[in-house]
């Protein structure tokens, strides 16, 4: 099984310094290693000539996000499994070994996860996606190990191997042939959230996403895009109403629209309060964006299978969480 470990780069040249060579210490025995880089105006090309020969490149010709930018440097790019790797993440050591196993232990297995934990804080599992992701009824993204803004510490209660619905974009390893016969990543989505989409067109053919515990990364991030940042709000919150409208089933997907334009108006309020309207402003944005696509994303269904109809863990994640004080995962029913 011929894994290749694929960093995307983007004027990040300092990061590469930090992180590769993590990446490359622990994983040259069972993988090759690429930085596909798009299009970077700073050193970082001629940093990896000049200090790892052994670390293959390749240049994409724009800055087309995370989804293009990976989709263009696939199609260069043989192997089993492709493992899409933030550049902000330190690997360790036999860190594949697990991830490995599990596609040999089971053909169904089309996407896998690991452990993220915050490099920051390592004691605590990290925002992005922890110990692997899930959505209530109306949409909403939530991690075992991190529900919202609350971070769950790491005492070994994810040490396992689980089906999950979707697994973080900072650290993917995917099926190299479904990747490409999926289409791989949505261009429309730039970046944040177009792995929930994939993940859920993967689950609609019937194949499965599973978190694998022995296998621990460490993330720093908000590297690219940091939380305050009101470009990733607005990549956010349009995004996940892409999704919704892409993969819903068809008897709730208005429903659940409805539903999300007066939670995500709630939302706009509360960063209002919070003297953030920046915020609430790239809410707006997010929905005008999302209203003006929309017909090509409710074309876009009529191309895929809908065979994953049960999607959601739960009804509501915000009322467990906000109203009835939820923090852990174990909590939410």
């Amino acid at each position: 099984m011929k894994i290749a470990i694929v960093i995307l780069n983007w004027n990040g040249r300092d990061l590469l310094e930090k992180f590769l060579p993590s990446v490359v210490d622990y994983s040259l025995e069972d993988a090759d290693v690429y930085v596909a880089d798009n299009n970077s105006s700073d050193q970082s090309i001629s940093f990896l000539q000049n200090n790892y020969p052994q670390v293959k490149i390749i240049q994409n010709k724009i800055n087309g996000g995370y989804a293009k930018g990976y989709n263009d440097a696939l199609k260069h790019i043989e192997a089993d499994i492709y493992a899409l790797v933030n550049s902000d993440i330190e690997v360790t050591q036999n860190w594949l070994k697990p991830i490995k196993s599990a596609f040999e232990q089971n053909n169904t297995t089309a996407v896998i996860q690991p452990k993220l934990l915050d490099f920051k804080d390592r004691s605590k599992f990290e925002y992005a996606g922890a110990a692997g992701g899930f959505v209530d009824f109306m949409g909403y993204p939530f991690c075992r190990g991190r529900i919202f803004m609350e971070l769950e510490k790491d005492q070994g209660q994810f040490n396992d191997v689980a089906d999950i619905f979707w697994a973080s974009g900072a650290c993917f390893f995917i099926k190299s042939d479904i990747y490409h016969e999926l289409g791989g990543f949505d261009e429309e989505y730039f970046a944040h959230q177009e792995e929930i989409d994939l993940c859920w067109r993967v689950q609609n053919e019937g194949h499965h996403i599973k978190y694998v515990g022995a296998s621990e990364v460490y993330h720093v991030g908000g590297a690219t895009l940091q939380e305050s940042n009101p470009q990733k709000t607005y990549l956010n919150f349009r995004n996940s109403l892409f999704t919704i409208a892409k993969n819903v089933p068809k008897r709730y997907v208005f429903l659940v629209i409805f539903f999300r334009l007066v939670l995500d108006a709630v939302a706009g309020l509360k960063f209002i309060v919070e003297l953030r309207p920046i915020h609430t402003w790239a809410i707006i944005k997010a929905h005008l964006s999302f209203y003006w696509h929309v017909r090509k994303m409710l074309k876009k269904r009529r191309a895929l299978s809908f065979k994953q109809t049960n999607y959601f863990y739960c009804f509501s994640i915000v009322w467990q969480h906000f109203i009835q004080g939820k923090k852990r995962f174990s909590l939410i029913k």
